[in-house]
């Protein structure tokens, strides 16, 4: 997978998996070399092999930053009708799951742009009660830099992609 080709699949296949998972995993590795994951629910890519995400509940990933800001994240289009569609089809016509490799930049105060997309993704939920909590006082952003994409390979199912 050429990650500056097929940037636009890729944000794509994010997209779509945010819909269905409302997360992506991101991989990364403490001090002691203790690899762990942390489910984040607002990353966002931009238009050049970046993207960032809102640093509030994050508490392990700003520590491993400081030692070793190495990252993997992993986005997984887990829709039911996805699935079922490729399985009586014998094959995917998009990519199933998709892993970034690339290192966590600095933590800074988010722009209005920032917030705006913020926003935009999460006002489906904007009338409900935890929307406020979870996703009211989102200011600080940490900055994602990706050198590498990888799309699963599932043998034939993915033979295509």
């Amino acid at each position: 997978m050429n990650l500056t080709n097929d940037w636009s699949k890729i944000r794509k296949h994010f997209n779509q998996s945010f819909k269905t998972n409302l997360h992506v995993s991101i991989g990364s590795v403490d001090e002691e070399n203790n690899p762990t994951v942390t489910p984040i629910g607002s990353l966002f890519l931009n238009d050049n092999q970046a993207g960032f995400y809102f640093e509030m509940f994050p508490t392990k990933l700003p520590k491993h930053a400081r030692s070793n800001k190495n990252i993997c994240v992993l986005g997984v289009n887990s829709s039911r009708w996805f699935w079922v569609k490729s399985l009586f089809k014998r094959r995917f016509d998009n990519y199933p799951a998709v892993k970034l490799y690339g290192q966590l930049g600095e933590r800074r105060k988010a722009t209005d742009k920032e917030i705006a997309r913020l926003k935009r993704r999460m006002r489906s939920t904007k009338a409900l009660k935890g929307h406020k909590y979870l996703w009211g006082h989102m200011d600080v952003v940490r900055e994602v830099f990706f050198q590498k994409g990888e799309s699963i390979n599932l043998k034939e199912m993915t033979k295509g992609l």
